[in-house]
């Protein structure tokens, strides 16, 4: 009897401890700055371990809570990935309960535009969105605007696709 309470202990001791781990994929990271934007924002939550390697992004932590702000902290910083934990998927500024909106101008604030390697990306990323007759992205920028006839939709996509996001307005 001793013994089976003692191994229920340390089975349920081994549940207490064990990490939690997001793997976030699609993520622009072209350079060593794109790779220490993503570890610094994501290693701001207290307790989270983020590795990134290529467009594969890797966040562990102790606890779902932190995992998931970490994830958080890494869009809030202008980086997208799909997540591998359906529940933890990442999201941009955008829900589907919003109605389309057709635009003639946005400007997108908060994108990652750390060199122009990722202006390029972003560039091409937004060319590509329907309706985008131009646009004023150039590297280290904080925002820029985009003009033609376009939906916000169209246009979270086509930066979440490239490992971008950002907020419209």
């Amino acid at each position: 009897m001793k013994y089976t309470l003692l191994a229920s202990l340390f089975f349920a001791a081994s549940f207490v401890s064990a990490e939690t781990t997001i793997t976030l994929s699609g993520v622009h990271n072209c350079c060593k700055s794109c790779t220490n934007g993503i570890t610094k924002a994501g290693g701001s939550v207290e307790g989270v371990t983020v590795t990134a390697e290529g467009k594969m992004v890797k966040v562990t932590s102790k606890s779902k809570v932190s995992a998931k702000k970490a994830v958080e902290a890494i869009m809030a910083a202008g980086y997208f990935g799909t997540s591998d934990a359906a529940e933890e998927q990442a999201s941009s500024s955008f829900s589907t309960t919003k109605p389309v909106k057709k635009l003639a101008e946005a400007t997108v604030s908060g994108a990652h535009l750390c060199c122009q390697k990722c202006a390029n990306a972003m560039i091409e990323a937004v060319k590509a969105v329907p309706g985008v007759s131009e646009h004023t992205i150039v590297s280290k920028a904080s925002t820029f605007t985009v003009k033609g006839d376009f939906t916000e939709a169209d246009l979270i996509a086509g930066m979440n696709k490239a490992g971008f996001t950002g907020v419209v307005k």
